[in-house]
Formats: C-alpha cells, structure tokens, sequence
C-alpha cells in the first residue's frame, strides 16, 4: 500500500473567488502596489484581497494570527478609499508559489517591486518575475521611475508610477 506523505514544497493558495490580488510583504512598494490595486478595484467593483505568505515556524498557531492582525495594520495605514471591499488573507509558503497558486482563481494580480535583488537597475525582482512567468491571471507589476526615465527605488525623490502589465 503506498502512502503519501505531504509535500511541503506545494503552495497553499489564499482562497479566494475572483477579484483583484495584491501581494503585500509591508514593504513601501507593496504599499504602492496595494494603492494602484485599489484603484482597479474601486474602478471595476472588484474585491481586493491581499495576501501576505509567511514561513511556517511554528505549529501552534500564533505566526499566522499575529501576521493577520499586522497585514491587517498595514492596510489600514494606506488610506484607501473605504468603498473598495478589502480582504486580508495570510497564507504559508514561499511567496512567489503561494502568489501564483491563488491567481487560479483570481482576475488579477499585482505585486510590486522593490528593486532590492541583487542587481542594481532590473525592473522586477525574482518574486515579480515568477509570477509574470507563471500566474494563471493576468500580472501588473508597480514599480517607480524618475521622471528622466531611470528605475529608481521607492523613496527616491522625482518619482512616478510605472506599471508594467503582462
């Protein structure tokens, strides 16, 4: 009789039904892409669910109930409008996977970047790549530039959206 043992290396997508993804890892580019999300949403009508993955460290509970409540924090600090329907999911696992697991079920989804790899100037880093590559929905990535065109990093003075869309 075989048995099967579980796999750790397979995502556990957030649950969710259709709407607009946003993966958050409380970063200021994360911020920025929740904020251009939220804007989709409000347009279309669609619920926003954002998701932070965490790395299992414990099996009591805890990390993820103390992530839910700190993501959850971390949105309401972004100001957004009140009429977008907002869903804060946390979810175990490596973030990219766990993204582009929940996309199967998503219309959209969105993830920022931060630039913060290890090579100066790439537009997206290795989690915005992977999903670009690999999401069963449609990808925009929101990243920053100045205004002469250059990708800088979040914070950096003269900066203004880009989105680059997959």
């Amino acid at each position: 009789m075989d048995q099967q043992q579980p796999q750790e290396d397979v995502p556990v997508p957030a649950s969710v039904a259709g709407g607009v993804v946003v993966g958050h890892d409380g970063s200021a580019a994360a911020d920025d892409a929740l904020r251009w999300a939220a804007g989709v949403c409000l347009r279309r009508g669609s619920p926003l669910h954002v998701v932070r993955v965490w790395q299992p460290v414990t099996e009591s509970g805890a990390a993820p109930a103390a992530l839910l409540r700190e993501l959850t924090a971390d949105v309401a600090g972004t100001g957004l409008d009140p009429r977008v329907q907002v869903t804060c999911h946390v979810a175990p696992g490596e973030p990219a996977a766990v993204l582009v697991a929940t996309s199967a079920r998503a219309d959209m989804l969105v993830v920022g970047a931060r630039g913060l790899g290890g090579f100066d100037g790439l537009l997206v880093g290795s989690v915005s790549d992977r999903c670009v590559r690999r999401a069963a929905c449609p990808v925009t990535v929101v990243t920053w530039r100045s205004r002469s065109g250059f990708v800088v990093r979040p914070g950096a003075p003269e900066r203004g959206p880009r989105v680059v869309l997959s």
